[in-house]
């Protein structure tokens, strides 16, 4: 019999779990389902969500089969050497910074419209008011971020209900057939689909918070069902927001929802934003921070000080194209986590080698497009 605490073990890393593969990114998927029709879209999520599914639990075998709390990097140094460690730690630490400055733009625009109704001030003042309620989070940690992510998560699943609510009204089954964009579009939805389901960066966090309450069984079953729940997660929102917008649906979905719904709605969709991107925010920062502690082995408060400065300056330095950063990211840093995830776990599962080769390819394939398309 299944009991309260066994539950309470598996609530909180499931939502922390959920929090991360959940982010901002779910904001562009209805645009780019939209350049490529919808039937091609949930093709990506069948045959991309089974890849990021079969390679999260590659790296759960290797997160259990290895000693010591430790990151990609660390499993890189003890599976391939130097250079693993060197290219995990290079992929992370740019992917990572980047991101965080992604939320902090992102967010931070949410926080300016769902609060600047009611008080002063500046767009550039809410970054930093949303970056610093971030940066306490990390700084106490896992067991706070939890608490946190599980409350967020709840918030995020009523507003979710609560829109699609207001929404129905509007909603035509004939707009789910729009389709503008054109072949040049075909491999769009790879990164920012790849992107939106990647979620191995947690599971090292998830793996110590179960180390804790002795219970690492349960591992798998949240990852399985953290993945479950995103992944229905984003195709009922693609289709929510295509049955409402259609053609006239927007690179971000809040624009092109406000447009047909009206302000009566507004502020619900900024909080409904706001939610998305912090949780995932302080899960990212919190993950980054234990690379530099447990990998590069610098002091924890010196390591939280990186985490944080380090955005804020390449914020201020003009890093504020977000789309950029999600494609680079998405298709290319998590493509060589891939590599690197599969290259590792060839070493303690040599048997399943023909497995692994196809896998590699797609991630290579995808490396190699995601640079040709950025650079041209």
């Amino acid at each position: 019999m299944i009991s309260r605490k066994d539950i309470k073990t598996f609530i909180y890393p499931l939502a922390t779990m959920c929090n991360t593969i959940i982010g901002v990114g779910i904001f562009a998927l209805p645009f780019v389902a939209i350049k490529v029709g919808l039937p091609l879209m949930f093709i990506y999520f069948i045959v991309l969500g089974s890849l990021v599914a079969v390679i999260h639990l590659m790296f759960c075998e290797l997160a259990l089969a290895t000693p010591d709390y430790k990151r990609l990097a660390g499993f890189a140094k003890i599976y391939l050497g130097e250079w693993g460690r060197s290219v995990a730690i290079i992929s992370n630490i740019v992917g990572f910074f980047g991101i965080m400055v992604a939320f902090m733009i992102v967010g931070g625009q949410f926080l300016h419209q769902f609060a600047s109704p009611l008080l002063a001030g500046s767009e550039t003042i809410y970054d930093f008011v949303y970056f610093l309620a971030g940066a306490i989070l990390i700084y106490f940690g896992i067991n706070m971020v939890s608490r946190v992510g599980l409350w967020g998560l709840g918030l995020f699943f009523t507003i979710f209900i609560v829109l699609a609510i207001k929404g129905m009204p509007y909603f035509h089954w004939s707009n789910l057939a729009a389709n503008i964009g054109g072949l040049g579009d075909l491999f769009l939805p790879y990164g920012a689909v790849l992107f939106a389901l990647w979620a191995s960066s947690s599971i090292p966090e998830i793996e110590e918070m179960l180390g804790r309450r002795e219970r690492k069984d349960l591992l798998k079953p949240a990852l399985i069902a953290s993945s479950a729940i995103a992944l229905i997660t984003y195709i009922l929102f693609i289709i929510l927001i295509v049955g409402i917008t259609g053609p006239a649906t927007t690179e971000s979905a809040f624009i092109g929802l406000i447009r047909v719904l009206g302000s009566d709605a507004t502020g619900l969709f900024f909080l409904f934003g706001l939610i998305t991107s912090f949780t995932s925010f302080i899960v990212v920062g919190l993950t980054l921070k234990k690379i530099l502690t447990y990998d590069l082995h610098i002091e924890k408060n010196v390591a939280w000080g990186l985490t944080v400065i380090v955005p804020i300056l390449l914020f201020l330095t003009g890093f504020k194209n977000f789309i950029d950063i999600f494609s680079i990211v998405g298709g290319i840093l998590l493509g060589l986590d891939g590599v690197l995830i599969l290259l590792m776990y060839q070493k303690i599962r040599p048997d399943r080698k023909r497995l692994t080769y196809p896998l590699l390819l797609i991630f290579i394939g995808g490396i190699i497009y995601e640079l040709v398309y950025y650079l041209k």
